[in-house]
């Protein structure tokens, strides 16, 4: 079977890309090159270490790329639960956040000139091209922040779908409700009480498994529509 008759797998696909790219910029460059409270060592290390530093940056353009194909994989397989619903899934899910992936890798360039020293900076002395960088990477953690409610604000429709399917797990559904509802509330708290962010968002781990779970669940078993099922059967009959 071609990977095009399931449309489930087609997804599921397009999902696991996104997993395996998101976490470079977004937790493994964080951890390997930022010392918090430090601005001078920060900038040290992504002089060291740029192309590391660039990579992250493609890797968000081409997560951006990836993540609204998925919503339009998402769309064609659940168009016949719910059209209004699989819409919403790829304007909240697709678009909005593909927007605020190409918005944020410009402050990855704000940083990497400062690293770089252009021209137009020497204005300014180490210390404060230092504290300019660390500027951008706060700006790149406040639009992360603000994204995490659009993280979880599509996947409450994709939860009903997902549940109202009847050709997926409802348990599914239900775990990506509460992932959707964990990933506003981190919003909210990263917004309203960023001094607990760190707190809530260990307090919401096993809520955040659901994506992986419905991944892997289509990589490996795929999923397709009743109708799509029943014109394969009468094409083969």
């Amino acid at each position: 079977m071609r990977a095009t008759d399931n449309p489930g797998r087609v997804a599921g696909f397009w999902y696991l890309l996104l997993v395996l790219i998101g976490p470079l910029r977004l937790i493994y460059i964080p951890n390997k090159l930022f010392v918090t409270g430090n601005a001078a060592a920060t900038v040290n290390n992504i002089a060291a270490h740029e192309m590391l530093f660039r990579l992250g940056i493609a890797a968000d353009l081409v997560g951006a790329v990836v993540l609204v194909l998925l919503t339009l994989a998402f769309y064609r397989l659940f168009a016949e639960v719910n059209r209004n619903l699989a819409v919403q899934v790829v304007i909240f899910g697709g678009v909005m956040p593909a927007l605020i992936y190409f918005v944020g890798v410009v402050d990855d360039f704000g940083v990497l000139m400062v690293v770089r020293n252009a021209d137009f900076l020497s204005v300014f002395d180490k210390p404060q091209r230092d504290a300019l960088a660390l500027l951008f990477l706060k700006l790149r953690d406040g639009q992360n922040t603000a994204a995490e409610m659009l993280w979880g604000v599509w996947l409450l429709p994709l939860a009903l779908l997902v549940y109202r399917s009847r050709f997926l797990p409802r348990f599914l559904g239900v775990w990506l409700a509460l992932c959707g509802f964990a990933y506003i509330t981190l919003s909210l708290v990263g917004t309203l009480w960023p001094e607990y962010q760190s707190r809530a968002f260990a307090i919401s781990q096993p809520a955040f498994f659901g994506e992986i779970a419905l991944m892997l669940w289509l990589v490996i078993k795929g999923a397709k529509p009743p109708a799509m099922d029943a014109a394969a059967s009468s094409a083969a009959a």
